[in-house]
């Protein structure tokens, strides 16, 4: 198979979808592989180490969706390269489409198969492609915050870790999963007093064990987040739906329970965030404030720490980019069921629930096409 691995177009996204190394492994299995210009510059990987590894350097990238037959990203595309996706091409990558449907369209209009990243799912129901970025999210998201309640940042003041005498910040996590456990890890390790919101009482019971003393698990119900957001200086949205929209957990009248200069991470942006103000930003305008509260909603923040996320991210990704490779689409996801639930849209039809019905759009059994 011919695989396109293409350099990132949003803006600050500095990671790039494999590594050197990953190339090398494509190419030994027979694949050939094109990576546009420096498309690795951002993660520290040149052309010549890519060209060592086996690739084709390519100048463009519409001779990139040209010639692949799967081409790879980072991030979702963007809208100068919806009219470049040909008929049948896989379309590997995170997508997020519950939240876009402006690019949800753009896919079934191009007739692409498309499969993303964060809903290929292992029958233990963990999500093996999201996890090593909602590891580096969570871990990004205690430091964000911590910056960001900085006075000269907007914030209150305030240092997480406190000082002899002076009680240390109070850091709420909405969701224990891995980047709300990611959070709390960090902001533990930076000396707040954490709570650790989820309503999975199994999952709590987990939580008290491995987690540090300065972290409380608490069961999420409305009463008390509104009670912890009175106290709280950091409050990290770490909840996720698999393909579908975050929910809505704190709405705007609820900010006015929170002291100002207090300061919100939405780390579920991607999937349209769990807090009714949030708005996608960037790391080059990454906080906006609303009635007082500082907003933190950068959409890709793994892409500010790239040399890290872009080896995480291989190697997660490339048993699975292998393995479509090896034996196309349809053969991979029908003897690995893992692959299945990552297909979002095929040849124009939406097979994943959650985008179906976070636009009102047919759903479509996957059967069909195996």
């Amino acid at each position: 198979m011919i695989v396109g691995i293409l350099k990132e177009i949003k803006v600050a996204e500095n990671r790039v979808s494999m590594t050197p190394a990953g190339v090398e492994v494509m190419s030994h299995h027979g694949h050939s592989v094109l990576v546009e210009r420096n498309g690795g510059s951002g993660s520290g990987y040149s052309d010549a180490e890519y060209k060592a590894a086996g690739a084709e350097i390519v100048e463009t990238p519409p001779e990139i969706f040209e010639r692949a037959e799967m081409v790879m990203h980072v991030k979702e595309p963007q809208p100068s390269e919806y009219p470049l996706i040909r008929q049948d091409q896989i379309v590997f990558t995170y997508l997020h489409l519950a939240a876009d449907e402006g690019l949800t369209k753009a896919l079934i209009n191009a007739g692409s198969v498309n499969i993303a990243y964060e809903t290929i799912q292992k029958r233990d129901g963990s999500l093996p492609l999201l996890t090593p970025m909602s590891e580096v999210a969570g871990r990004m998201a205690a430091q964000e915050g911590a910056k960001y309640l900085q006075k000269h940042h907007g914030g209150g003041g305030v240092l997480l870790g406190g000082v002899p005498g002076v009680q240390p910040g109070i850091v709420v996590v909405i969701g224990g999963g891995v980047v709300g456990i990611n959070s709390a890890k960090i902001a533990c390790g930076l000396g707040a007093q954490v709570y650790l919101l989820d309503t999975n009482l199994e999952r709590l019971r987990y939580l008290s064990e491995v987690m540090p003393s300065n972290c409380f698990p608490v069961m999420s119900n409305t009463p008390t987040l509104k009670d912890l957001l009175q106290k709280a200086d950091l409050v990290i949205g770490a909840v996720l739906i698999p393909g579908a929209k975050a929910p809505k957990l704190i709405s705007r009248e609820m900010l006015g329970l929170m002291k100002k200069g207090s300061v919100l991470v939405d780390v579920a942006i991607d999937q349209g965030g769990c807090f009714e103000t949030s708005r996608p930003t960037t790391h080059a305008e990454p906080v906006y404030e609303v009635d007082g509260i500082v907003h933190y909603c950068v959409a890709n923040m793994p892409g500010a720490v790239p040399q890290t996320s872009t080896k995480a991210l291989t190697n997660a990704t490339l048993p699975y980019a292998l393995e479509i490779a090896n034996k196309g689409w349809q053969k991979a996801c029908i003897e690995n069921d893992e692959i299945t639930p990552g297909v979002n849209v095929i040849q124009g039809k939406v097979v994943y629930r959650g985008v179906a019905d976070a636009f009102g759009l047919d759903y479509n059994s996957m059967d069909q096409f195996l």
